[in-house]
């Protein structure tokens, strides 16, 4: 990717493509552009211009002295694109990310031209609020036993199963390596969300993408999204919570899809 350059949002983001459609990405809890899109950036960036920022804490972009809400995230990814040249843009997010897209398609509804939303949720059940509740017990205690808890959480267990020992010890060392700075402040976001009311609101062309094999958020909760939003389309995919690190090129294809309509 280009050079990443701090807008005055204050996010750190890159801007790449071939002068296509402007597509804003919007990465999930704990994660980053990299670690979220990085497998589906190539496919992406072959028929959009991509905009590519980090939330706060992640990347090359300065983690929040204040608790994150989704109004200011809203904001600041609204100024990163406009900076970047665009006016309007669709956008496509992943996990917790979804909600920062969600409120954003509500409160600035004159700059989002369409949504795809992959592993949303409208507020977290109990089921999902307990994984993340042990995510963040981990993170200050266990750096080591936190990698294996988000690798489990991440993918699915088949995928989990092809995976030999020493690939497994991969994963999981790269996974404690790239914690973002930003988690706990992501996590804490995630776990305070509850977009319910912005979702019949929605009016722009809405792709929900549900992982049938999710084992961090529950999978009844991406049909629940659908649900609430006029007119939305519902596509399972058959993974895990990290769809790009299973289904990158089933992912691309079906995101690429709905926004060429």
């Amino acid at each position: 990717m280009s050079r990443a350059e701090l807008s005055t949002s204050g996010l750190s983001s890159v801007v790449r493509g071939k002068g296509g459609p402007p597509l804003l990405l919007v990465h999930g809890a704990g994660g980053s552009i990299q670690a979220n899109y990085g497998p589906v950036l190539a496919p992406l960036t072959k028929k959009f211009t991509v905009i590519a920022p980090d939330l706060p804490g992640s990347g090359a972009t300065p983690c929040s002295d204040k608790p994150l809400q989704l109004d200011d995230l809203s904001d600041r990814l609204v100024t990163t694109a406009v900076e970047a040249g665009y006016e309007t843009f669709a956008i496509s997010a992943f996990s917790m990310g979804t909600a920062v897209a969600i409120r954003t398609a509500v409160r600035h509804a004159d700059r989002v031209t369409a949504l795809v939303l992959t592993a949303p949720f409208a507020k977290l059940d109990a089921d999902s609020r307990a994984r993340t509740d042990r995510w963040i017990e981990l993170l200050a205690v266990s750096p080591q036993e936190l990698a294996h808890y988000v690798l489990k959480l991440m993918v699915s267990p088949e995928y989990l199963g092809r995976l030999s020992p020493g690939q497994v010890a991969g994963f999981a060392e790269l996974i404690g390596m790239s914690v973002p700075r930003g988690a706990p402040e992501h996590i804490d976001l995630l776990q305070r969300v509850d977009v319910t009311e912005d979702l019949p609101q929605i009016t722009v062309p809405t792709l929900v993408i549900g992982p049938t094999k999710d084992q961090l958020l529950s999978t009844t909760l991406p049909r629940e999204v659908a649900d609430l939003v006029p007119g939305a389309k519902f596509v399972d995919i058959p993974c895990g919570h990290a769809t790009a690190l299973e289904m990158a090129s089933l992912w691309a294809s079906i995101m690429i899809e709905f926004l060429e309509e």
